[in-house]
């Protein structure tokens, strides 16, 4: 593990607190913990708070809960408070959907490196799955699991790891889900852009940034695996929009957004 590494583990959330209580419960399962936790919260209700009060009271680390008024989807305008809060200088961010393993962490920090960021991969668990985990809240999952989708992604081989790593100046296959990357170029590009109003495609769009600052991503699969709780598909209407100014992020070079964690006058 590396030593130099303060990871603060960031997690996003809106209006789903069984899913939450969920990550939690794996979050207490995880062999190393990272050094806080940060709750990004899009405008939940008091159940979601109620949540993190417990939580809270069953962790030995510091726990922030971030929200903003529900005014529609603002992922980035929550995501940028919560991580230029942190204390960390390496972010390790999920959704709070996400079931992790419990090398999960270790294995974020194991692999970070100055110069990358990670891209982690995720299984998708079928409704059946879903729900009966949610009733049961057993969360002890694996490959084997009936329900449980991407058997490679669900797969914690770490000798293997290796095999799949690419080390890419690339974008446009992120997920927000599963990825790590350090503090300080997170703030050189200013975060993420609050340009991308409603669902879609702010994760590439900050990678591209980050690609452009010079940042390979890494890929990393057989570890730091996590399971993906099933849901219905948000509204998308912006997407097409959204995904308009990823391409021009990428055909400008753009490494510093307007309005980001600052914004600033054009």
């Amino acid at each position: 593990m590396n030593n130099k590494i303060s990871a603060t583990l960031v997690i996003s959330t809106y209006n789903w607190p069984k899913a939450l209580e969920l990550v939690f419960k794996s979050v207490l399962n995880l062999r190393v913990l990272p050094d806080e936790i940060i709750i990004a919260d899009d405008g939940s209700d008091e159940r979601t708070k109620s949540i993190i009060e417990a939580f809270k009271k069953q962790i030995q680390i510091p726990v922030k809960h971030f929200w903003q008024e529900d005014i529609g989807f603002r992922k980035t305008i929550i995501m940028n408070r919560a991580i230029s809060s942190a204390s960390g200088n390496y972010i390790i961010q999920i959704d709070g959907d996400i079931i992790l393993h419990p090398k999960f962490i270790a294995d974020h920090i194991e692999e970070a490196q100055h110069g990358y960021y990670i891209k982690g991969s995720r299984s998708m668990l079928s409704p059946n799955l879903t729900n009966t985990i949610i009733n049961t809240k057993n969360i002890h999952i694996s490959s084997l699991t009936p329900g449980v989708g991407s058997k490679i992604n669900a797969s914690y081989l770490p000798i293997l790891s290796g095999l799949f790593k690419g080390n890419h100046f690339r974008s446009n296959n992120l997920r927000g889900c599963n990825f790590s990357f350090w503090k300080n170029d997170f703030i050189t590009v200013n975060g993420y852009n609050n340009e991308l109003e409603g669902w879609g495609h702010e994760d590439i769009e900050l990678a591209a940034r980050l690609t452009n600052l010079g940042i390979r991503q890494r890929q990393l699969k057989l570890k730091a695996v996590c399971f993906h709780l099933h849901h219905k598909i948000n509204s998308r209407h912006n997407e097409d929009i959204n995904f308009k100014k990823y391409l021009n992020t990428v055909k400008k070079k753009t490494v510093r957004c307007k309005n980001g964690i600052i914004e600033e006058s054009v």
